[in-house]
């Protein structure tokens, strides 16, 4: 059986473009600046696989460390006691259980907005840096 073989994957872009004479364009310049924009995108989108990696890492920490805290704290309630002070204790329990995950979410929403914002500012940084090569390619085609 012959494998597909995708006859676009062979093309030169450039060379391509070349052979089109397109008066006043910069056909290097236009491939250059496409290169930047892909360098942009693999540059966010690498950055936000790292940020949410993090964010898994951190989820799963976290609930590992409520498994702990839930498993000491059963054992700690389910101690003789008088049912006063259990409720006492499991009032107590559950308050800072809330507190906890409040505590967490937080973090977590932090954390997802830094890997956010660090990826958009890959790709604002690069959107003005294209916008002054477009203007910069039409002030050479004037002249």
């Amino acid at each position: 059986m012959t494998e597909f073989k995708n006859p676009f994957m062979d093309m030169d872009v450039q060379k391509m473009m070349g052979e089109f004479k397109i008066p006043n364009v910069d056909v290097d310049a236009v491939v250059a600046a496409q290169k930047k924009n892909i360098e942009a995108l693999t540059s966010a989108n690498q950055l936000a696989v790292e940020g949410m990696q993090a964010i898994a890492k951190r989820q799963a920490d976290i609930m590992r460390q409520t498994v702990e805290e839930l498993q000491k704290n059963m054992q700690s309630f389910m101690s003789n006691g008088a049912p006063e002070a259990k409720a006492a204790k499991g009032t107590e329990l559950t308050k800072t259980a809330f507190e906890k995950a409040i505590a967490n979410m937080k973090e977590l929403s932090e954390m997802v907005a830094k890997s956010n914002g660090e990826a958009f500012d890959v790709i604002n940084k690069r959107v003005a840096e294209s916008l002054d090569e477009i203007r910069a390619l039409t002030e050479k085609a004037k002249k």
